[in-house]
This record gives C-alpha cells, sequence and structure tokens, in this order.
C-alpha cells in the first residue's frame, strides 16, 4: 500500500496594506496617488472590504526597478 503524497503548494503572495508599501518606498500618500495618475508605481488593489494592497512581488518588482534607473 503506498503512502499518499502531500502536494507543497507554494506560498501565496502576500498582500501588503498600502501604508506598510508606502513606508517600504519611503514615499508619501499624496506622491503614491500622484504616481498612480501618471501610470508609475507598483499596481495595487482593492480588497473586498475596502483596503488598498499592494502584493509583495509587485512592490519587489517596482524596488528593483527604481534601483536600475
Amino acid at each position: 500500500m503506498s503512502t499518499p503524497t502531500r502536494r507543497h503548494r507554494a506560498p501565496k503572495d502576500e498582500l501588503l496594506p498600502l501604508s506598510d508599501a508606502l513606508e517600504e518606498i519611503g514615499i508619501s500618500r499624496a506622491t503614491w496617488y500622484r504616481w498612480r495618475n501618471q501610470g508609475f508605481g507598483p499596481e495595487a488593489r482593492r480588497t473586498p472590504s475596502g483596503r488598498i494592497c499592494v502584493r509583495r512581488s509587485a512592490l519587489d518588482a517596482f524596488k528593483d526597478e527604481l534601483e536600475a534607473a
């Protein structure tokens, strides 16, 4: 009899509250809204509860892009 194998799931991409993401980038909320209106900055999503969050992968990619510039 074989033992069942467990599938290891990849960890979910963490959702960060906008305030944490802005603190990590080092900008104000006003700057983020200005950047967003210009099409710049990490992609953010609104959760069903109404909070604006940024995925960890999107934030890391954005920070890498800033360092490359």
